[in-house]
């Protein structure tokens, strides 16, 4: 049977390979190659997060495995492989070694649909957008399975209040997501990148890419939102049974989705691999995704390092109560406002393609309507802020006067 094939498939054929043996071998490097990427990109993301740390907190970080501390992350591989791995005796065996994987899993099958320039991606699905947040959502599941797979009760409860974080900030993200895939007509990454040719969506609402980074933060559990490293609340959360490198595989996973989130927001926002000269060769087009991704990523991690722990009731109630009703009315809204502008002939039927000047109006009139939200947001924040200080006074007040009362 004759086997239609591209790429490395194509020269093995020309070379006289077998041509089902030649799209096996393709396949095989493909996937070889998305899941080491991310495989080797986390040893070094867990040096640069250390690095940062340490100059944001005025120290100097790891400086002595290796030149400038680089090969300190393979030490602590090394240790983590020699400790002993414990499992406790009334644990599910099986659930309790599977979700360490699942979670690590679940962040390397995300990069089967980055496109890494408009040439090299692992498959471009037509529901990618959908993809990602359907694998996405396995994470929680191995943090609910490591939980309850421990036979632990303080496991148990880590897991139930992250998972409660996890899917209550999924909401807002995925209302967030729906606006690049409402602007591109399409679910598939490369549509995404490609429908910015005359303006990046990140331009065009900035608030829906506001919303995507804050729900970004708290699905990868960084601070502010880091609830599962409360440890005198918690312990250590719903690894807490964990040792050696099954403990390892939960960290790793956290260190790899924040960069992942990275590139998304790259894809999703800014462009993906878009740039000057991204065109003359797939390897400017790959650098420029990078440095877009990486600068996203930097960001996280002064976050991080600056801000402070949220209690569990201040982030559901931020969530519930701000975060999900503003992405719900950005979504209708900006859908509203480009139906329109698409029915007077404003804006492009579709973005893909689309040069700058078609796209101004677009622009122009999509940023008018980031900024009313803005404004509006600001006021209602500010009127809410002045509430909670009058009745903090208040009720310092009657404390006051308790005591006093008291005293005499």
């Amino acid at each position: 049977m004759d086997v239609t094939c591209t790429g490395l498939c194509a020269a093995m054929v020309e070379a006289g390979a077998n041509s089902g043996l030649a799209q096996f071998m393709s396949l095989l490097v493909g996937v070889l190659l998305v899941s080491g990427v991310p495989l080797v990109t986390v040893i070094l993301l867990i040096w640069a997060e250390r690095k940062v740390a340490a100059r944001i907190q005025d120290r100097i970080g790891p400086n002595r495995v290796g030149p400038i501390g680089l090969m300190q992350t393979f030490a602590d591989l090394l240790k983590l492989l020699g400790k002993e791995d414990i499992t406790p005796t009334a644990a599910d065996r099986l659930l309790y070694n599977v979700a360490p994987l699942l979670s690590f899993g679940s962040v390397v099958l995300i990069w089967a649909i980055v496109p890494f320039t408009p040439f090299h991606y692992g498959v471009d699905l037509e529901i990618g957008a959908l993809y990602f947040v359907a694998v996405a959502s396995f994470g929680t599941l191995s943090v609910m399975t490591a939980g309850w797979a421990s036979n632990n009760k303080y496991a148990l409860l880590g897991a139930f209040r992250v998972v409660a974080l996890l899917v209550s900030y999924e909401v807002p993200l995925v209302f967030a997501l729906l606006v690049p895939v409402m602007l591109a007509g399409s679910m598939s990454m490369l549509d995404i990148v490609n429908a910015q040719s005359g303006m990046w969506f990140v331009v065009l609402s900035p608030l829906a890419f506001l919303i995507f980074y804050i729900s970004s933060q708290a699905e990868t559990g960084r601070a502010p939102f880091d609830l599962i490293e409360a440890e005198s609340e918690l312990v250590a959360g719903f690894n807490i049974e964990y040792s050696g490198m099954k403990f390892g595989m939960f960290f790793a996973a956290e260190f790899l989705h924040v960069f992942t989130n990275g590139i998304l927001m790259a894809l999703l926002f800014f462009g993906g691999w878009k740039g000057p000269l991204y065109y003359e060769s797939p390897l400017i087009a790959f650098v420029w995704l990078g440095i877009k991704g990486t600068l996203i990523y930097l960001t996280t991690l002064w976050i991080r390092n600056t801000v402070p722990r949220l209690r569990i009731d201040q982030v559901m109630a931020y969530n519930w109560k701000f975060l999900v009703p503003l992405s719900i009315a950005n979504v209708v809204v900006l859908s509203a406002v480009l139906k329109i502008m698409q029915e007077v002939g404003l804006t492009p039927r579709e973005f893909i393609g689309a040069s700058i000047p078609a796209m101004l109006p677009t622009t122009i009139v999509m940023l008018l309507v980031n900024l009313i939200f803005a404004v509006y947001l600001l006021g209602v924040l500010r009127r809410r802020g002045a509430e909670a200080r009058q009745e903090s006074q208040s009720n310092q007040q009657a404390m006051v006067q308790a005591s006093t009362a008291v005293g005499d």
